[in-house]
């Protein structure tokens, strides 16, 4: 599955979606979920978190193993993905669209411009 362009990239296997509002969506890559397998549990952060740019917020879980998600950027949980609660595999089954983990108010927006593009993700750690 490619890697949509118009999102950003960690190394970890994150992606952030700067959203028109200034908020974020984050959520993890196709590159991410394949290698985890099917997820089973999603242990979403709190509304109204503060998180550190690298700090983990997320576990997600799969037949597999448990993983910890990373916050992309510094910022605010402003949401989570209630669909997830129930249908934990959504993240499988749509990992850029309906499979979303948080969304967030990043507090230094700069932060997003260092992450990586698709093609810098595609190159690197989106290549396995």
């Amino acid at each position: 599955m490619d890697n949509p362009a118009n999102l950003r990239y960690t190394a970890s296997h994150e992606w952030l979606r700067p959203e028109a509002d200034g908020s974020a969506t984050v959520g993890i890559t196709f590159h991410a979920q394949d290698a985890l397998g099917e997820l089973v549990y999603v242990e979403l952060p709190e509304v109204g978190r503060q998180l550190a740019q690298g700090e983990s917020c997320v576990v997600v879980e799969s037949t597999k193993a448990a993983s910890d998600v990373y916050a992309p950027v510094a910022g605010e949980v402003l949401e989570v993905n209630p669909a997830l609660a129930e249908a934990p595999q959504t993240v499988n089954e749509s990992p850029f669209d309906k499979g979303w983990l948080f969304r967030m108010r990043p507090s230094e927006p700069a932060q997003i411009d260092a992450l990586l593009d698709a093609a810098a993700y595609a190159a690197g750690p989106g290549a396995g």
